[in-house]
């Protein structure tokens, strides 16, 4: 974000490294920063006007405010087209009825960037509104019980009535869908960040492990069958990070990166599955403990397969283009 805004100015490749070092050791704060910077305060910065990013921007860059990003619905996930969440605009406000589900940071959010079916009496469309909670309430459910990143709160949000500025639309009227797949490519760098930390930190953990343990008067990591789960995990982590280096840095050049991105997050979360589960194997009875670090990463590991686009989206994202190409 530009130091104007209360940015430091630094690229999204700097983004993409500080994820993958937080999530080495915990993919709850991960992905709380994930969902704030990726998917809030980035369609601000991408698609605000220039009103708009000086008065919404510092709050959320100083951490005043968390965000958060509304597209899923109870009924729609993958099929974000089937939302019912609708904005009627009546003078200089819409007026927001609807539920969206599995919100993350949901709770504790200031800020929603919020996707919804638009009417305006004379034209339709997908929107993109900034909702401030403070001036706009909306409510929120009880946390999910969920598997992993058990440290960051997904809930529903609900909206009653809610009266949300008109001046507070990203973009156009009919350029919300837009926005919100633009946001979910970017966004999705970022869960593949979180995936390969979460993968660099299990492989760390199974190397020192193998080296401390010993089995037949030797340690375990003198055993080939160790040695070559090992090579086998240090290969899929380091081009896990090739791809997603390489996908942040084609955003942060201006350049197109949906198909990176796709690659990038199908990948990494794929293969950080892989990865996680040796080092489990590795640990042995330890590895399924609560005591031990990675039996928490192989719970927090396998939504990275799921959110932001689930594996079976990224293939059909990557095959579109290269059905185009070939």
């Amino acid at each position: 974000v530009p130091e104007q805004y209360g940015g430091t100015g630094m690229s999204h490749l700097a983004y993409t490294v500080s994820m993958e070092e937080i999530s080495r050791w915990c993919a709850s704060t991960a992905v709380i920063y994930s969902a704030h910077l990726s998917l809030c305060i980035d369609p601000i910065n991408t698609f605000g006007t220039e009103e708009q990013k000086k008065r919404l921007l510092p709050d959320l860059t100083a951490g005043r405010k968390l965000g958060c990003f509304g597209l899923s619905e109870p009924q729609s996930g993958s099929d974000a087209h089937n939302m019912l969440t609708k904005a009627v605009l009546k003078g200089d406000k819409w007026i927001v009825n609807g539920t969206k589900n599995f919100i993350t940071n949901g709770r504790e959010a200031g800020v929603c960037i919020l996707i919804c079916k638009a009417d305006t009496g004379t034209k339709t469309g997908h929107i993109a509104l900034v909702v401030d909670r403070e001036e706009s309430p909306f409510t929120s459910g009880k946390p999910e019980d969920k598997m992993g990143i058990r440290g960051s709160s997904t809930t529903t949000l609900m909206f009653e009535d809610c009266e949300v500025p008109a001046a507070n639309l990203l973009g156009r009227i009919g350029g919300g869908f837009k926005i919100a797949m633009d946001t979910l490519d970017g966004g999705r760098i970022g869960i593949a960040a979180q995936a390969l930390g979460i993968a660099q930190g299990a492989l760390e953990l199974a190397v020192k492990y193998s080296k401390e343990r010993k089995a037949f008067d030797q340690k375990v990591a003198d055993f080939q069958g160790i040695q070559w789960f090992i090579a086998e995990m240090a290969m899929k982590v380091e081009a896990a990070r090739l791809l997603t280096y390489k996908a942040s840095w084609l955003k942060s050049q201006d350049e197109d990166y949906t198909t990176a991105a796709a690659m990038a997050k199908l990948f990494a979360s794929e293969n950080s599955a892989y990865v996680v589960s040796k080092a489990v194997q590795i640990h042995g009875g330890y590895g399924y403990v609560t005591e031990y670090d990675v039996e928490r990463m192989y719970r927090d590991q396998r939504i990275t397969e799921i959110y932001e686009g689930t594996s079976e989206i990224q293939r059909a994202v990557i095959a579109k283009t290269v059905l185009r190409q070939y």
